[in-house]
């Protein structure tokens, strides 16, 4: 069944301005300019932090220069709601870990559903730890992310956390438009590959 996971996020948003709350939410986030549309979009709503956890990014400099750059922009955007910013440690052996047997998968194969499972996990964790309303993640902003693949898998990591996990698919609304435009607009570096050595076809 096609959901509709727009629609739905829609829907949560305008029960939690009826409620006159304004929740936490925990944001899993690959880099800044995919965070930018969903940040600048969901802080009219909700007190974010922003989880930097990409095991999967390689190399080190890779993975620094984009968390930098994650910060600098989250300390430039205004916001109604403040938006705070964690940084995991590098463990890249984890993603080789959950990748071992799968490195000539192709792009979008059962490494990269692997590699959504292994961060959303620690988002959801994380969340219960840090006693957050939601957690979600930015991945569902690219064109190449299967939105309905990240919501499968936050909702059942929402059944095994306990918390909310809040569907999205932040590419609708011209929403992978804007975070190009806003890219531009805070002069973002814009990487060419998601991260992993194997989608990395300079290496």
């Amino acid at each position: 069944m096609n959901v509709n996971y727009q629609k739905v996020l829609d829907e949560t948003i305008k029960k939690i301005q009826l409620n006159n709350e304004v929740p936490s939410l925990l944001i899993h986030s690959c880099c800044a300019p995919c965070s930018s549309y969903c940040l600048e979009y969901l802080s009219e709503y909700f007190k974010i932090t922003v989880l930097y956890y990409n095991p999967n990014i390689f190399p080190k400099e890779e993975y620094d220069f984009r968390a930098k750059e994650q910060e600098r922009f989250i300390n430039k955007l205004p916001t109604k709601y403040p938006i705070s910013f964690k940084e995991a440690p590098y463990s890249p052996e984890e993603f080789y870990t959950i990748a071992k047997g799968l490195e000539k998968e192709p792009e979008g194969g059962e490494r990269c559903t692997k590699c959504y499972r292994l961060r959303l996990e620690y988002t959801a964790k994380l969340a219960k730890e840090l006693n957050m309303d939601y957690f979600t993640t930015t991945l569902s902003i690219s064109p190449l992310k299967d939105a309905k693949r990240l919501n499968y898998i936050g909702l059942e990591l929402e059944e095994i956390y306990k918390v909310p996990y809040l569907v999205s698919d932040f590419k609708k609304k011209n929403g992978y438009k804007r975070s190009v435009e806003l890219s531009k607009e805070y002069e973002m570096y814009r990487q060419n590959f998601c991260g992993c050595v194997y989608s990395n076809t300079n290496t």
